[in-house]
């Protein structure tokens, strides 16, 4: 239960972080914080029915595709997340594409540590 809550905290902070990069907008930490919750939950539940209803594109596009997917799913959630703000579908797809790398390797140095104990 701690992990879960520092990994909501530290992709918070990481959504935080991006926005001094990419021309995304937070009108505080709360707005963070409810963002992260609300892209994990979105990933769990909504990601997975997308992908498999654009599975013939995602074959012919070689997965590329997924790409459009996230950046509509991020885009999504700054349309119900009040003080959550993205200008575009560019700056969605960026934001997504930077947001899974990181939160990829944020995922393996937790495993990398957890497989030491």
């Amino acid at each position: 239960m701690i992990r879960l809550l520092i990994r909501w905290v530290i992709n918070a902070l990481v959504l935080i972080g991006m926005s001094y990069f990419i021309p995304i907008y937070f009108d505080n930490f709360y707005a963070a914080l409810i963002a992260a919750l609300a892209l994990g939950i979105v990933n769990a539940v909504i990601k997975p029915l997308l992908v498999v209803l654009t599975l013939p594109i995602n074959i012919l596009t070689l997965g590329l595709f997924t790409l459009v997917i996230n950046a509509g799913l991020f885009w999504l959630v700054s349309t119900f997340v009040k003080g959550f703000y993205i200008a575009n579908f560019w700056t969605a797809f960026w934001a997504a594409l930077i947001f899974s790398i990181i939160s990829a390797a944020v995922s393996w140095l937790d495993h990398k540590i957890n497989e030491r104990k």
